[in-house]
């Protein structure tokens, strides 16, 4: 039997491969769209970024920077970054795509990790939870203290988003002048 959440875990990932195909394929974009698109997807990579340096998993309850606004700024800066390819493919149907793989992956693991985090952490994470938002950022009373790390950014990995987002928005490009002829036959 797996625990509550795993499945949501295993899958987010593999499921967003189609998803990126699929969206690919009913994208309409625009040189203005990608542009518009890529203000607010970075807006996303930056939270993420900011997350990423303060992150440091099974050592510490994350609480200082971005986690002093939200208990969840990665998935925060993740919506903003799909946000931002919402807008760069210039199509409803490929962003109800994307906001219901976000709806339908994003709760389920959101409360798994609160559960992991409950179990290792106890009080300490009941405390933080009590005076800091699920997911949508406040500003705190008073910020915790902590530093940012590039080094802490880099063993994280936070540099794959980047080059995730790059790409995303090279494909979208690329999609410019591609056309698609129905039926394919």
């Amino acid at each position: 039997m797996s625990a509550p959440g795993e499945f949501w875990m295993r899958w987010r990932v593999r499921a967003g491969y189609p998803l990126g195909v699929a969206f690919l394929v009913l994208a309409t974009p625009t040189p203005m769209l990608i542009a518009s698109g890529a203000v607010v997807g970075a807006i996303g990579l930056a939270i993420r970024a900011a997350a990423a340096g303060h992150l440091r998993k099974h050592e510490q309850l994350s609480t200082s920077g971005p986690y002093s606004w939200t208990r969840n700024p990665l998935y925060f800066g993740s919506v903003l970054l799909a946000a931002g390819m919402m807008i760069a493919g210039g199509s409803w149907m490929s962003a109800a795509l994307v906001a219901a793989y976000i709806g339908l992956f994003y709760p389920p693991v959101m409360r798994r990790e609160e559960a992991e985090l409950r179990a290792r952490y106890g009080a300490e994470f009941d405390a933080y939870a009590a005076r800091v938002p699920l997911f949508f950022p406040m500003p705190p009373r008073r910020p915790e203290p902590g530093e940012f790390s590039w080094a802490q950014y880099q063993r994280n990995r936070e540099y794959q988003a980047l080059g995730g987002f790059i790409a995303a928005l090279a494909a979208l490009w690329a999609r410019l002048n591609w056309t698609i002829t129905w039926p394919l036959w």
